[in-house]
Parts: structure tokens; C-alpha cells; sequence
């Protein structure tokens, strides 16, 4: 059998068991395991050994829990309540006001969390109920909640950049750097979007009618709350930009900042920080065990040499061109997203696909950023699409399916746009780190 053949095999039989209902780890790692041991026999029982001890020796894995249990405190604390708030008081008064401030309000969950699912999870519970009862449109404010969420991804500390890291081997400081420019470019072409809707129909977003009511003191409280978060991310990012800590330092300045944030809030108690450390604990050795199978099935791949003979069944055979294959590696991407989340779509192709882009001569920091937003877009991709499922779980009765699928077309076409601006200019992704880290 060919190295295209085995190679199209061990992937065809992986979807076929994710297909299944078999938990990701498993399936990834079963058919990394049954093709060693077919292709080389006993001596390919040293491959999981071998991912296993290059997973444990990998320091930069302890941010990992750090930035996860940095998220989870500021989730469970509530710290966001007052944030919203203050988008609802400084902007309420345009039309349109508190949605553009929801999406402000996702960027900052973002930079204090690093998943998106805390980001749909605050948005949905809090934002959503509000914005309803103010007379929003529906359609609107759950397109506005599903998209700002997905910036969760992409912003830093943003943990499936750090797992991208891990398998591209890559740094992860520099993927986060990568990652500001194009979050806060989407950020605003989201603003934009509803400012420009709203302008045309100010019926989908009326003006709050209970600002007057409202101190000065009280703004400015508000203020102060808002930019608790800004100082946990900059407690954070600072020193670690400047070189004075290393990463594994900086997360868990990060986390301990939260949790002081937290406790001085008074919004620390010993059920929500059980919480916290028993989700921590679950999310992390959720994250160990697909990377520990990710790392073995692309040991496979590489004793194979399937990179460069599907990289030759693409340039030579097929003829086409590298921005070509990138397209196609994008659209599978996103075919992908309709059935698996970010993780599972990582770990599934990025034995195949990180080393294919730099085979092909693309810059695998700017990749790490195009595969993160095709990934968001990914997420709200109907039929199947991740975020679609968690915010018809959390979303009232009256925003029914169909609406969750109608509210994201608008927003999915402006990240298009956003993404095929990066791929037109990557040094949007690629300045920042190249200017810090000189490059």
C-alpha cells in the first residue's frame, strides 16, 4: 500500500470512528496506535511513550491550567455583571448602544479568559435577557452574542492558541501577539456592522430610556469596574512582553491577579472556588489527552512521510497552486466546525496540516491566526455549527432554532471578509510580533 493510500486510510478511519460517538482522544489515538503497531510491528509501541514523555517535558504546558482556571474564577465570580453595566450606561444612549457594547464586553471576557464557551456562556445569561427586554431584535442580539463570543479564540490569553502552539510548535507569545490586531479589527467590523444596521432601522435597537436616572459618580464606578479586567490582562501581559517573566510565570500572575480581583470583590467563596479548581482539573486533562493522542498520531504520520507525499499528490499530480491547497485547507476547516469544535479540529489535522503550509512556504504564526478565525467562522456554521447548539441551551424560550440560524448569516459574512483581508495582508497578523520580538 502507497503513503497516500495508508495515509488516506488512518484519516478516513479516524472520522469514521469520531462518526461513532467515540470521545476524540480515543479515536485519534486508537488509529495511531493500531497503524504503528501494524507498520512497524512491536517496536511501534515506543511512539505513545515517546509523545508522552514530549508532552511532559514540555514546560509551557502549565499555562494550560493557569489561564483555564483564570477564566473559570472570573466567570463564576460575576466579575462581569458590572461590566455590562458599564457598556449599558456609557452607551446606551445610541441606537444600537448596548449591542456594540455587548461585543466590547466579549472582547474583554476574551482577554481575561481565553475560551469562548465562558464568553457565550456570560453573554447568554446576562446580556441576552437585558437586550430582549430593552426591545432589541432577536435576530439581531443572538448573532451579536454568538459572534463576540467566538473572540474568545482568537484574543490572548487565548487558550486553543496555546494548544496550536504546542502541536505547530511554535511560540506562543508570539501566536498571541498575532492574534490582537486581527481580534480587535473583527471587533470593530462587528461594531460597525450593528451601527450601520441600527442607523437604517433604529427599531432593532432603541435608545435606553432609564439613563437619566443614572449619577455621575455611578458612571464613574462603572468606569473603574470596566477596567479591572484591562488590569489583570496588562498584570499579565506586561512583564511577559518586556521579558521580565516567562510565560508559565506570567499565567500564573494571571491567575492569582483574578483571584486577588475576586476576593477583594468579595465575590470569592469556597463553593465557587471548588468550582473553579474542580473544572480546571476536568478541562486540563481533557486538554492533556488530545494533544498526548494528537502527538502520537502525527509521529505516525511523519515516520510515514504522508506530508510530502499528499504535498506531491496536490503540486504535481493535481497542479494546483499553494494558495490553492491553503483555500482548501480552509474550506475543510470549516466543513469540520459543523460537527467538531476547535479542539478535535486541531488535533485531527494539524499532523497533516502544519507541516503541509510549511512545506508550502507560508508562515505558520499567520496560519495559527487564519485557522483561528476559519475556526470561529466554523463555530456558527449551520447545520451542525458549535456555538449554534450551546446558545439554543442557554437562550429563552422565545428565540427559537431557526432565529439562532438567521441571526449569524450577516455576521458570518463580515468574518469572511475579515479572514480574506488576513490572507491578503498577512502582516495585519504578523507586524505586531515581528515588531516586539524584532523580527
Amino acid at each position: 500500500m502507497s503513503q497516500e493510500h495508508i495515509a488516506i486510510f488512518m484519516f478516513a478511519s479516524m472520522m469514521l470512528m469520531l462518526f461513532t460517538g467515540q470521545r476524540v482522544f480515543g479515536a485519534i489515538g486508537a488509529i495511531a496506535a493500531i497503524a504503528a503497531l501494524a507498520l512497524w510491528g512491536t517496536g511501534g509501541q515506543d511512539i505513545p511513550f515517546s509523545a508522552a514523555m514530549k508532552l511532559m517535558k514540555w514546560y509551557p504546558l502549565l499555562t494550560l491550567p493557569m489561564f483555564i482556571f483564570m477564566g473559570y474564577v472570573l466567570s463564576e465570580s460575576r466579575l462581569a455583571d458590572d461590566l455590562y453595566r458599564m457598556f449599558h450606561v456609557w452607551f446606551g444612549n445610541v441606537h444600537g448602544g448596548l449591542a456594540m457594547g455587548t461585543i466590547g464586553l466579549m472582547v474583554l471576557i476574551s482577554a481575561m479568559n481565553g475560551l469562548s464557551v465562558a464568553g457565550m456562556a456570560i453573554g447568554a445569561t446576562i446580556a441576552l435577557p437585558e437586550l430582549l427586554r430593552r426591545g432589541y431584535d432577536k435576530l439581531m442580539v443572538t448573532g451579536v452574542i454568538q459572534a463576540g463570543s467566538s473572540l474568545g479564540i482568537l484574543v490572548p490569553p487565548s487558550v486553543v492558541l496555546v494548544l496550536y502552539a504546542m502541536i505547530a510548535r511554535q511560540p506562543v507569545g508570539q501566536l498571541w501577539l498575532a492574534g490582537i490586531i486581527p481580534g480587535l479589527m473583527m471587533a470593530t467590523m462587528f461594531i460597525i456592522y450593528i451601527w450601520i444596521r441600527c442607523r437604517i432601522s433604529p427599531g432593532l435597537g432603541p435608545v435606553a430610556d432609564d439613563l437619566d436616572q443614572v449619577s455621575v459618580q455611578e458612571k464613574r464606578r462603572l468606569l473603574w469596574a470596566g477596567a479591572l479586567p484591562l488590569g489583570i490582562f496588562a498584570a499579565m501581559m506586561v512583564p511577559f512582553v518586556n521579558g521580565w517573566t516567562s510565560l508559565v510565570e506570567s499565567s500564573a500572575i494571571g491567575a492569582l491577579t483574578a483571584l486577588a480581583a475576586s476576593i477583594l470583590k468579595r465575590r470569592m467563596s469556597w463553593a465557587v472556588f471548588h468550582t473553579c479548581t474542580r473544572q480546571t482539573l476536568a478541562i486540563s486533562c481533557m486538554f492533556m489527552w488530545i494533544i498526548l493522542a494528537a502527538l502520537g498520531f502525527g509521529a505516525v504520520f511523519d515516520g510515514l512521510g504522508a506530508v510530502k507525499a499528499i504535498d506531491n499528490l496536490f503540486t504535481d499530480q493535481l497542479g494546483l497552486s499553494p494558495w490553492m491547497i491553503l483555500i482548501l485547507m480552509q474550506l475543510s476547516f470549516i466543513l469540520m466546525g459543523t460537527f467538531l469544535d476547535d479542539t478535535a479540529m486541531l488535533v485531527i489535522v494539524a499532523p497533516l496540516y502544519v507541516p503541509l503550509v510549511k512545506l508550502l512556504g507560508f508562515d505558520l504564526i499567520w496560519y495559527g491566526v487564519l485557522y483561528t478565525i476559519t475556526t470561529q467562522i466554523a463555530y456558527m456554521t449551520p447545520p451542525f455549527g458549535y456555538n449554534l447548539f450551546l446558545m439554543r441551551a442557554m437562550a429563552p424560550p422565545e428565540v427559537t432554532l431557526r432565529d439562532i440560524y438567521r441571526s449569524i448569516i450577516p455576521f458570518v459574512g463580515v468574518m469572511v471578509v475579515a479572514l480574506a483581508i488576513i490572507m491578503a495582508f498577512p502582516q495585519i497578523a504578523l507586524w505586531l510580533p515581528e515588531t516586539v520580538y524584532g523580527k
